[in-house]
Protein backbone atom coordinates (compact mmCIF):
# COMPACT_ATOMS: atom_id res chain seq x y z
CA UNK A 1 0.00 0.00 0.00
CA UNK A 2 1.45 3.42 -0.97
CA UNK A 3 2.38 5.62 1.99
CA UNK A 4 -0.08 8.35 1.04
CA UNK A 5 -3.02 5.90 1.09
CA UNK A 6 -1.92 4.57 4.49
CA UNK A 7 -1.69 8.15 5.79
CA UNK A 8 -5.13 8.95 4.34
CA UNK A 9 -6.79 6.05 6.20
CA UNK A 10 -5.02 7.04 9.41
CA UNK A 11 -6.40 10.55 8.97
CA UNK A 12 -9.94 9.26 8.33
CA UNK A 13 -9.69 7.05 11.42
CA UNK A 14 -8.64 10.02 13.53
CA UNK A 15 -11.56 12.11 12.27
CA UNK A 16 -14.04 9.32 13.02
CA UNK A 17 -12.65 8.82 16.53
CA UNK A 18 -12.94 12.53 17.26
CA UNK A 19 -16.47 12.97 15.89
CA UNK A 20 -18.07 9.70 17.07
CA UNK A 21 -19.82 9.83 20.45
CA UNK A 22 -17.68 8.41 23.25
CA UNK A 23 -18.80 5.09 24.68
CA UNK A 24 -20.61 5.47 27.99
CA UNK A 25 -18.55 4.35 30.96
CA UNK A 26 -19.48 3.90 34.60
CA UNK A 27 -16.80 3.97 37.32
CA UNK A 28 -17.41 1.34 40.00
CA UNK A 29 -15.39 1.11 43.21
CA UNK A 30 -15.84 -2.27 44.81
CA UNK A 31 -14.21 -4.83 47.03
CA UNK A 32 -11.55 -7.29 45.97
CA UNK A 33 -13.91 -10.12 46.96
CA UNK A 34 -16.39 -9.31 44.19
CA UNK A 35 -13.49 -9.05 41.76
CA UNK A 36 -11.32 -11.99 42.90
CA UNK A 37 -14.32 -14.30 42.99
CA UNK A 38 -15.04 -13.67 39.31
CA UNK A 39 -18.56 -12.37 39.99
CA UNK A 40 -18.17 -9.05 38.18
CA UNK A 41 -16.74 -10.67 35.06
CA UNK A 42 -19.91 -12.77 35.07
CA UNK A 43 -22.31 -9.90 35.78
CA UNK A 44 -21.05 -6.76 34.08
CA UNK A 45 -21.01 -7.87 30.43
CA UNK A 46 -24.75 -8.55 30.69
CA UNK A 47 -25.32 -5.02 31.99
CA UNK A 48 -23.19 -3.61 29.17
CA UNK A 49 -25.07 -5.65 26.56
CA UNK A 50 -28.42 -4.38 27.84
CA UNK A 51 -27.44 -0.71 28.30
CA UNK A 52 -24.35 0.03 26.21
CA UNK A 53 -22.60 1.22 29.38
CA UNK A 54 -19.14 -0.21 30.11
CA UNK A 55 -18.32 -0.67 33.79
CA UNK A 56 -14.77 0.28 34.77
CA UNK A 57 -14.02 -1.69 37.93
CA UNK A 58 -11.68 -0.40 40.63
CA UNK A 59 -11.23 -3.28 43.09
CA UNK A 60 -9.92 -2.16 46.48
CA UNK A 61 -10.89 -2.60 50.12
CA UNK A 62 -14.24 -1.20 51.25
CA UNK A 63 -12.56 1.70 53.10
CA UNK A 64 -10.70 2.77 49.98
CA UNK A 65 -13.79 2.26 47.81
CA UNK A 66 -15.81 4.61 50.01
CA UNK A 67 -12.96 7.12 49.97
CA UNK A 68 -13.02 7.08 46.17
CA UNK A 69 -16.72 7.90 46.40
CA UNK A 70 -16.06 10.73 48.85
CA UNK A 71 -13.44 12.17 46.50
CA UNK A 72 -15.81 12.03 43.50
CA UNK A 73 -13.45 9.63 41.72
CA UNK A 74 -16.18 7.06 40.97
CA UNK A 75 -19.91 7.01 40.23
CA UNK A 76 -21.07 4.08 42.33
CA UNK A 77 -19.75 1.74 45.03
CA UNK A 78 -20.49 -1.92 45.82
CA UNK A 79 -19.17 -2.74 49.29
CA UNK A 80 -19.64 -4.91 52.39
CA UNK A 81 -19.14 -3.04 55.66
CA UNK A 82 -22.58 -1.94 56.97
CA UNK A 83 -21.42 0.46 59.70
CA UNK A 84 -19.00 2.25 57.37
CA UNK A 85 -21.65 2.35 54.63
CA UNK A 86 -24.23 3.88 56.96
CA UNK A 87 -21.76 6.57 58.07
CA UNK A 88 -20.91 7.27 54.41
CA UNK A 89 -24.57 7.79 53.53
CA UNK A 90 -25.37 9.80 56.68
CA UNK A 91 -22.48 12.15 55.83
CA UNK A 92 -24.10 12.80 52.47
CA UNK A 93 -21.48 11.17 50.26
CA UNK A 94 -23.75 8.43 48.92
CA UNK A 95 -27.48 7.99 48.34
CA UNK A 96 -29.93 5.18 47.63
CA UNK A 97 -28.13 2.40 49.49
CA UNK A 98 -29.64 -0.89 48.34
CA UNK A 99 -29.12 -4.47 49.51
CA UNK A 100 -27.77 -6.69 46.73
CA UNK A 101 -26.55 -10.02 48.11
CA UNK A 102 -24.81 -11.77 50.97
CA UNK A 103 -22.55 -14.64 51.88
CA UNK A 104 -20.53 -15.20 55.04
CA UNK A 105 -17.02 -15.06 56.42
CA UNK A 106 -15.11 -18.18 57.37
CA UNK A 107 -11.78 -18.88 59.05
CA UNK A 108 -9.46 -21.03 56.97
CA UNK A 109 -6.15 -22.43 58.06
CA UNK A 110 -3.75 -25.37 57.93
CA UNK A 111 -5.30 -28.83 58.08
CA UNK A 112 -3.19 -29.64 61.13
CA UNK A 113 -4.99 -26.79 62.99
CA UNK A 114 -2.24 -26.12 65.57
CA UNK A 115 -4.42 -23.61 67.47
CA UNK A 116 -7.43 -25.93 67.78
CA UNK A 117 -9.77 -23.58 65.91
CA UNK A 118 -12.12 -26.45 65.03
CA UNK A 119 -13.10 -26.71 68.70
CA UNK A 120 -14.04 -23.02 69.04
CA UNK A 121 -17.64 -22.14 69.90
CA UNK A 122 -17.49 -18.64 68.35
CA UNK A 123 -15.44 -16.68 65.86
CA UNK A 124 -13.96 -14.55 68.64
CA UNK A 125 -12.94 -17.68 70.54
CA UNK A 126 -11.31 -19.00 67.36
CA UNK A 127 -9.15 -15.88 67.07
CA UNK A 128 -8.35 -16.04 70.77
CA UNK A 129 -7.06 -19.59 70.31
CA UNK A 130 -4.87 -18.47 67.41
CA UNK A 131 -3.40 -15.62 69.47
CA UNK A 132 -2.82 -17.86 72.49
CA UNK A 133 -0.98 -20.40 70.34
CA UNK A 134 0.80 -17.59 68.44
CA UNK A 135 -0.02 -19.52 65.29
CA UNK A 136 0.42 -17.63 62.03
CA UNK A 137 -2.50 -15.37 61.10
CA UNK A 138 -2.77 -13.31 57.93
CA UNK A 139 -4.63 -9.99 58.15
CA UNK A 140 -5.51 -8.04 55.04
CA UNK A 141 -4.64 -4.86 56.93
CA UNK A 142 -6.23 -2.73 54.22
CA UNK A 143 -9.36 -1.23 55.84
CA UNK A 144 -11.52 -3.54 53.72
CA UNK A 145 -14.83 -4.96 54.86
CA UNK A 146 -13.02 -8.17 55.75
CA UNK A 147 -10.40 -6.26 57.73
CA UNK A 148 -13.11 -4.30 59.56
CA UNK A 149 -14.82 -7.58 60.50
CA UNK A 150 -11.51 -8.99 61.71
CA UNK A 151 -10.87 -5.94 63.91
CA UNK A 152 -14.38 -6.25 65.34
CA UNK A 153 -13.66 -9.87 66.29
CA UNK A 154 -10.34 -8.96 67.91
CA UNK A 155 -12.13 -6.31 70.00
CA UNK A 156 -14.47 -9.03 71.21
CA UNK A 157 -11.49 -11.06 72.40
CA UNK A 158 -9.87 -8.12 74.19
CA UNK A 159 -6.63 -8.95 72.37
CA UNK A 160 -4.48 -6.52 70.39
CA UNK A 161 -2.84 -8.82 67.83
CA UNK A 162 0.87 -8.19 67.38
CA UNK A 163 4.10 -10.08 67.05
CA UNK A 164 5.87 -12.18 64.49
CA UNK A 165 2.88 -14.53 64.19
CA UNK A 166 0.56 -11.74 62.96
CA UNK A 167 1.04 -10.85 59.28
CA UNK A 168 -0.67 -7.57 58.29
CA UNK A 169 -0.03 -7.43 54.55
CA UNK A 170 -2.13 -4.51 53.27
CA UNK A 171 -3.42 -6.43 50.27
CA UNK A 172 -6.64 -7.84 48.83
CA UNK A 173 -8.44 -11.07 49.62
CA UNK A 174 -6.84 -13.14 46.88
CA UNK A 175 -3.35 -12.08 47.89
CA UNK A 176 -4.11 -12.75 51.57
CA UNK A 177 -5.29 -16.27 50.79
CA UNK A 178 -2.21 -16.99 48.71
CA UNK A 179 0.03 -15.65 51.49
CA UNK A 180 -1.78 -17.82 54.04
CA UNK A 181 -1.21 -20.89 51.86
CA UNK A 182 2.49 -20.08 51.56
CA UNK A 183 2.86 -19.59 55.32
CA UNK A 184 0.34 -22.31 56.28
CA UNK A 185 -1.36 -19.69 58.41
CA UNK A 186 -4.91 -18.87 59.45
CA UNK A 187 -6.95 -16.24 57.61
CA UNK A 188 -10.41 -14.67 57.76
CA UNK A 189 -11.96 -14.72 54.29
CA UNK A 190 -15.30 -14.23 52.62
CA UNK A 191 -16.74 -17.50 51.39
CA UNK A 192 -17.06 -16.31 47.79
CA UNK A 193 -13.34 -15.72 47.27
CA UNK A 194 -12.53 -18.91 49.18
CA UNK A 195 -14.74 -21.03 46.91
CA UNK A 196 -13.27 -19.38 43.82
CA UNK A 197 -9.67 -19.96 44.93
CA UNK A 198 -9.51 -22.89 47.36
CA UNK A 199 -8.37 -25.38 44.73
CA UNK A 200 -5.18 -23.31 44.37
CA UNK A 201 -4.53 -23.07 48.13
CA UNK A 202 -2.78 -26.32 49.07
CA UNK A 203 -2.85 -27.29 52.72
CA UNK A 204 -5.66 -24.92 53.73
CA UNK A 205 -9.22 -25.85 54.63
CA UNK A 206 -12.23 -24.27 56.30
CA UNK A 207 -11.80 -24.65 60.07
CA UNK A 208 -14.53 -22.40 61.46
CA UNK A 209 -17.88 -21.16 60.13
CA UNK A 210 -21.48 -20.54 61.14
CA UNK A 211 -21.24 -17.85 63.82
CA UNK A 212 -24.03 -15.30 63.09
CA UNK A 213 -21.48 -12.50 63.52
CA UNK A 214 -19.83 -13.72 60.29
CA UNK A 215 -22.83 -12.70 58.14
CA UNK A 216 -21.52 -10.67 55.18
CA UNK A 217 -24.00 -8.40 53.31
CA UNK A 218 -23.20 -6.34 50.20
CA UNK A 219 -24.85 -3.03 49.26
CA UNK A 220 -24.71 -0.79 46.19
CA UNK A 221 -24.62 2.98 46.78
CA UNK A 222 -24.76 5.76 44.19
CA UNK A 223 -22.39 8.68 44.68
CA UNK A 224 -24.39 11.75 45.67
CA UNK A 225 -24.58 14.05 42.59
CA UNK A 226 -25.14 17.09 44.82
CA UNK A 227 -21.63 16.59 46.23
CA UNK A 228 -20.15 15.31 42.98
CA UNK A 229 -21.86 17.07 40.05
CA UNK A 230 -19.85 15.11 37.48
CA UNK A 231 -20.92 11.75 38.87
CA UNK A 232 -22.98 9.72 36.44
CA UNK A 233 -25.92 9.36 38.80
CA UNK A 234 -28.48 8.14 36.25
CA UNK A 235 -26.12 5.43 35.03
CA UNK A 236 -25.25 4.50 38.62
CA UNK A 237 -28.94 3.98 39.35
CA UNK A 238 -29.33 1.93 36.18
CA UNK A 239 -26.53 -0.30 37.45
CA UNK A 240 -28.15 -0.51 40.89
CA UNK A 241 -31.46 -1.41 39.26
CA UNK A 242 -29.71 -4.13 37.27
CA UNK A 243 -28.02 -5.63 40.35
CA UNK A 244 -31.24 -5.62 42.36
CA UNK A 245 -33.60 -6.50 39.51
CA UNK A 246 -34.64 -9.90 38.13
CA UNK A 247 -31.76 -10.30 35.66
CA UNK A 248 -28.98 -9.32 38.04
CA UNK A 249 -30.41 -11.25 40.99
CA UNK A 250 -30.79 -14.38 38.86
CA UNK A 251 -27.22 -14.05 37.63
CA UNK A 252 -25.96 -13.70 41.20
CA UNK A 253 -27.86 -16.84 42.21
CA UNK A 254 -26.55 -18.75 39.20
CA UNK A 255 -22.90 -17.82 39.77
CA UNK A 256 -21.28 -21.00 41.07
CA UNK A 257 -17.89 -22.65 41.30
CA UNK A 258 -17.80 -26.45 41.33
CA UNK A 259 -21.56 -26.41 41.83
CA UNK A 260 -21.34 -24.21 44.94
CA UNK A 261 -23.10 -20.86 45.17
CA UNK A 262 -20.76 -17.99 46.08
CA UNK A 263 -23.33 -15.25 46.77
CA UNK A 264 -27.02 -15.26 47.66
CA UNK A 265 -29.33 -12.58 46.22
CA UNK A 266 -31.07 -10.38 48.80
CA UNK A 267 -33.94 -8.90 46.79
CA UNK A 268 -35.44 -11.78 44.83
CA UNK A 269 -35.56 -15.44 45.83
CA UNK A 270 -34.11 -17.85 43.26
Amino acid sequence: MPNWIHTFFLFIGLIVSLTSPAAERLRLATTTSTDNSGLLVYLNPVFTERTGITVDVIAVGTGKALKLGKNCDVDVVLVHAPEAEEAYVEAGYGINRLAVMHNDFIIAGPKSDPAGVRQAKSAAEALGKIAQAQAGFVSRGDDSGTHKKEKHLWRQTGIEPQGSWYYSIGQGMGAALQFAAEKQAYVLTDRGTWLAMHAKLPGLEVLFKGDPVLYNPYHVIAVNPQRCPKARYDDAMRYAAFLTGPVGQKRIADFKVDGKQLFHPDVLDY
